[in-house]
This record gives C-alpha cells, sequence and structure tokens, in this order.
C-alpha cells in the first residue's frame, strides 16, 4: 500500500499546475501574436522583471524555504503550450514553460500572469500539500478496499483512484490561491495582471466539473480583477 502511495506521489512530483492551450482562432490585429524574435524578447524581459519580485515575496511570505526560482523553457516543439511548477531533487523551486506556449503570449503582461501564477504555487506550498493529500487518499483507499474483502490488484486499483481523489481534491482552490498571489507578483513586477488574465478568453473553459483540476475561467478572471483592483 504504501509503495503505490509514493509511487504516484514521484509522478506528482513532476508538475504543480499545467496551462490550458488557447483556442485556435485568429487573434485580430490588436491582439496579433508577435513574431518568433519579438516572443523570445518578451520571455527573457519579462523573467528579468518577474524573477527578483518573486523570490522577495517568497522569502517574505515563508522564510527559510527555498525562494531561489529557476525560470526555465522546455523546447521540444512537440510539447503544446503548456507551464508549470515544481521542484529539483535539490529542492530548487523551478518554473517550466513550453515554447509553444511562449508563442501563444500575445504580450508581456501574459507572460508575467503566467510566472507569477507558477511562482505562487511554490509560495503557497501547493506540491508538498497535494502530494500529502495523495498519499492519504491511497491509503484510506487501499484500507477500505480491503476492510470490503479486496485483494492484490484490486486493492492497488483502489489506491490508485484514492490517490487521484486525493491530489484532485484541493487542486482548483489550489489554482485560485495561485492567481491570487500571482496577481500580486504581477503588478507588483511593473506589468498588468488584468490584462495579463486575458489569455483565459482564449483558453477552453474547463468549467466546473466535480474533482477538475482547474476552476472555470470566468472565476479565474474575477480573482484577478478583484485582487487587482485591492492592489489600488
Amino acid at each position: 500500500m504504501r509503495a503505490t502511495a509514493i509511487a504516484f506521489l514521484a509522478s506528482l512530483s513532476l508538475a504543480a499546475c499545467t496551462v490550458a492551450p488557447p483556442s485556435p482562432r485568429p487573434a485580430g490585429p490588436s491582439g496579433a501574436l508577435p513574431p518568433p524574435e519579438v516572443a523570445v524578447t518578451n520571455f527573457t524581459t519579462v523573467v528579468r522583471d518577474v524573477e527578483p519580485v518573486a523570490e522577495r515575496v517568497c522569502r517574505r511570505e515563508v522564510p527559510g524555504q527555498n525562494c531561489d526560482f529557476l525560470i526555465t523553457v522546455d523546447t521540444s516543439p512537440r510539447q503544446p503550450p503548456n507551464a508549470f511548477q515544481t521542484v529539483d531533487r535539490a529542492g530548487r523551486p523551478v518554473i517550466v514553460l513550453t515554447v509553444a506556449l511562449i508563442a501563444n503570449m500575445r504580450n508581456r503582461d501574459e507572460i508575467a500572469f503566467v510566472l507569477g501564477h507558477e511562482a505562487a504555487h511554490h509560495i503557497r506550498g501547493h506540491l508538498p500539500r497535494q502530494q500529502q493529500s495523495a498519499v492519504a487518499g491511497a491509503i484510506l483507499a487501499g484500507i477500505l478496499a480491503s476492510a470490503g474483502g479486496a485483494e492484490g490488484a484490486a486493492i492497488r486499483q483502489a489506491q490508485d483512484v484514492g490517490a487521484t481523489v486525493g491530489a484532485r481534491a484541493f487542486s482548483k482552490e489550489f489554482e485560485l490561491e495561485a492567481d491570487a498571489l500571482g496577481t500580486v507578483i504581477t503588478a507588483r513586477a511593473g506589468y498588468d495582471p488584468v490584462v495579463g488574465s486575458a489569455y483565459f478568453t482564449r483558453a477552453p473553459d474547463p468549467g466546473n466539473v466535480f474533482l477538475g483540476t482547474h476552476p472555470p475561467n470566468a472565476q479565474r478572471i474575477d480573482i484577478v480583477r478583484r485582487t487587482a483592483e485591492s492592489l489600488r
């Protein structure tokens, strides 16, 4: 039972959250995607501005935690638009953006918001909290299956389901928390989080699905706007 929980825990360590790819509708003249060379300049500029702010917020919010963010790019052309936060073997927080996501960012505000959002996952401790919930779900499901007379593969299957349910139990809450703190980081870095959150208007809406990984896009845009307004 413990081995199954640990295996699922290892898979969770790969990513705290993902960003859904945008809808393939064409951009208007005012929202056209930048050419590749501009997209690269936008990304490097935003990383330079956002990283020190994220580290300052991290050190203030959680003294003693590793706040030395490493921001990197997955350059594989096969990877879809995506961003996630993880940690390396030394415990250093890592933020990864795929090249496809960078190419789909219309402006620097969108890039800044994505970076702020992912940094917020680390600051709020979402990855270890998700891991703990997954392990608890796997153990509980295994115990219940065993008590019901299940054996062997049936218990392992129940543990897998329990781990998945446990991991997703607070997923939408974590996303909204990261959106709120990400808004603060984005604004303090000199970018407009409301403009940045416009990315959600192009991303497929996950809706309010039970045990879904992300909340509805409208809810995310609303919390960004309300948080940004409170900063003023």
